[in-house]
């Protein structure tokens, strides 16, 4: 029998226009290398370990006893709502109705979706900082929206917003910030001056804001203020959040939007033709996690900054220049000083060079030259296997 092929009416391909340009995402392609050549993944940002072993049980126990097996509520379980608005209070003190004013998605990348999706229309524009995720460019496509970058520059060994330029990329079409902080790739953690600045201009200009704050308990040097707290942001702002960074449980899916009831009315109003519900038995775990003692969050802080500081101090070893992260569990490094000027070339190589995988930062550029030389390296890793790496990577230098 002949192999069956999909009825076609016209030359038009099969792919939505404006998803065409993005094809498969370099975080399954570089996973894929990795498999294939039986390399050390630093490339996509996952931990190689689960989290603590109490809310893993949690989990176990709400499915052997039933809760959330079957459809949960479509804002999310209460008691993870409830553990979302006390989070926000005990962190930030920043007080939200967990009846009105959360929302549960399947982890932060449907919150984003959902968000962009419901407060966009054709014609808006989203200034973003650029790199940014890959995913930030998609959903503002699948919005019909058009989106502006707003660059982070390497300046004195880390990367910098330039508010003068943020203020003049704001034209009459914007509709919205998409902002992340800490931010992914660059470890930016914007600072209270920064976000007293973006704010004003929120203000001013009449702006919705959406952020990304996935890594909020993720900050090395400083802390991380979330610009919902800021004067006049947090009518005006949807925060995102999610418990795979925070708690090592990515699979899970789990994520949260915190926002007035109107914003928070109307991204439910897109989610609910996402994924309606997930992640049932798992919002009861995450519900535990919120509630974690401070030692949690300070433990994981100082293993993490510990990791980065071996995988830093290795990488400026074999050559690289290392823009040291404050946030996140990714260190940005430029390939220059090996004599190299394609991020995409040099990462698909590297398997084979040291059997170690990273990703090229050019891809979360809509100016792929501002980013060709910057690679990107995640270090949520067992030590042992970030020595291991370093030890491979020091290859380059030999």
């Amino acid at each position: 029998m002949a192999p069956m092929s999909a009825p076609v009416s016209s030359d038009r391909p099969f792919l939505n226009r404006r998803l065409a340009a993005f094809g498969t995402t370099i975080f399954a392609e570089m996973s894929a290398l990795a498999a294939r050549t039986g390399s050390i993944n630093l490339g996509q940002g996952f931990p190689d370990t689960d989290g603590p072993a109490r809310i893993a049980e949690a989990a176990s126990r709400a499915v052997l006893t039933g809760l959330g097996n079957q459809y949960p509520p479509g804002p999310g379980v209460p008691e993870l709502r409830t553990a979302i608005a006390s989070h926000q209070q005990r962190f930030y003190g920043l007080g939200y109705d967990p009846e009105t004013e959360v929302l549960v998605t399947a982890g932060a990348t449907e919150a984003i979706a959902a968000s962009l999706l419901a407060l966009l229309e054709p014609g808006d524009e989203v200034i973003a900082l650029e790199p940014f995720y890959d995913s930030y460019a998609a959903c503002i496509a699948m919005a019909g929206a058009t989106r502006v970058p707003v660059t982070l520059r390497p300046h004195g060994g880390a990367f910098a917003l330039d508010l003068d330029e943020l203020r003049a990329a704001v034209t009459p079409r914007t509709r919205l910030l998409l902002l992340n902080t800490p931010h992914n790739p660059t470890g930016t953690v914007l600072t209270s001056g920064e976000l007293a600045a973006i704010a004003a201009l929120a203000v001013e200009r009449d702006l919705l804001v959406v952020t990304d704050e996935v890594y909020e308990h993720l900050v090395f040097e400083g802390s991380h203020l979330p610009l919902a707290g800021f004067p006049g942001m947090r009518e005006r702002t949807v925060t995102i959040s999610s418990a795979g960074k925070t708690y090592s449980f990515t699979g899970w899916k789990v994520g949260w939007i915190t926002a007035p009831p109107a914003l928070v009315s109307a991204v439910r109003s897109a989610k609910q033709f996402l994924t309606y519900v997930a992640s049932g038995p798992f919002q009861y775990a995450v519900a535990e996690a919120l509630n974690l003692p401070d030692d949690y969050y300070d433990t994981l802080r100082a293993d993490l900054a510990a990791k980065r500081d071996i995988l830093a101090d290795g990488l400026a070893a074999a050559g690289f220049q290392v823009f040291r992260p404050r946030g996140t569990y990714f260190i940005t490094t430029d390939i220059t000083p090996l004599g190299e000027k394609d991020g995409l070339a040099f990462c698909r190589a590297l398997p084979e060079r040291c059997g170690v995988v990273a990703v090229p930062n050019q891809v979360f550029y809509d100016d792929e030259s501002a980013g060709a030389t910057q690679v990107r390296w995640a270090f949520c890793k067992r030590t042992a296997v970030l020595a291991e790496a370093v030890d491979r990577l020091g290859r380059l230098a030999r």
